[in-house]
């Protein structure tokens, strides 16, 4: 059994057959999938999703690239929606500086924070979205940990080797995507290795970042398989230990996830 820990299933590209979507990543082996929130203004949308599918889980949060558009949500009403039960975690949220139109710094890191004090109140952990902008999560997340600590995992890392190794001593996770079977992610492999095993996850970010052999096509959760098979050959692992290794860590991650894996509700 896998968990694809990082997806975005109500993206367009998934609109026509997301029955078949799910379907299909069963077939591959992956049983669950967490689909993330990229404003909290669509939080209806991945609660219809999560409680329609009982292989799905939700989180609620602003992306980096929304951060302009929802600059003054209350960490409280993020927390508030976070009660629903298919919902497990806080985010994306984080900081984004790789397009020149990115909201402002300051926006961006206000955001993030309300996000960390939302993690806080609801005991969720945080989806941390890092991109060109290492030095800065560092501070941040260095800076928000000392003053009150909160789980969180680096998802989709493609950052440089230190912010791996901080957020590694910060208790922070560290989630892989199909990047990491790009022929040229040799150094990202080698940070891959330096994670300790219990805070390592496997994720696709579908539709985006489709691992080899399936490059260049829209990615999907069942390709979480072929990005697991790559990390597990990287790690030295068998493929059945490293999906029993990343879905272990996704539970202890998202613990609430446990709680709502049983059949989905509306009702509930």
């Amino acid at each position: 059994m896998l968990v694809d820990s990082h997806c975005h299933l109500d993206f367009p590209d998934f609109a026509g057959d997301l029955p078949g979507v799910i379907a299909r990543a069963e077939a591959a082996g992956v049983a669950g999938m967490l689909t993330i929130s990229t404003r909290v203004a669509k939080a209806e949308t991945y609660r219809t999703i999560a409680h329609a599918h009982r292989q799905v889980w939700h989180t609620v949060g602003t992306h980096p690239h929304g951060a302009a558009e929802e600059p003054d949500v209350p960490a409280e009403t993020i927390a508030a929606l976070a009660t629903d039960p298919r919902c497990v975690g806080i985010g994306e949220a984080g900081l984004d500086y790789h397009y020149a139109d990115a909201a402002p710094a300051e926006v961006q890191e206000q955001v993030l924070c309300a996000h960390i004090e939302a993690a806080r109140l609801s005991g969720l952990p945080l989806v941390i979205h890092a991109r060109d902008a290492d030095a800065h999560m560092e501070r941040v997340l260095a800076d928000e940990m000392s003053r009150k600590p909160f789980r969180a995992v680096l998802h989709c890392f493609s950052s440089g080797r230190r912010l791996a190794e901080v957020g590694v001593e910060l208790g922070l996770f560290v989630s892989f995507s199909g990047i990491v079977t790009f022929r040229r992610s040799h150094e990202l492999r080698e940070i891959a290795r330096a994670v300790p095993h219990d805070r390592i996850l496997v994720e696709t970010d579908a539709p985006f970042l489709a691992p080899e052999p399936h490059r260049g096509r829209t990615n999907e959760p069942a390709y979480t398989a072929d990005t697991a098979r790559s990390l597990a050959a990287t790690l030295g692992l068998e493929p059945e230990a490293f999906a029993r290794l990343t879905t272990e860590n996704f539970f202890r991650l998202f613990s609430k996830a446990r709680l709502a894996s049983g059949p989905s509700s509306e009702g509930a």
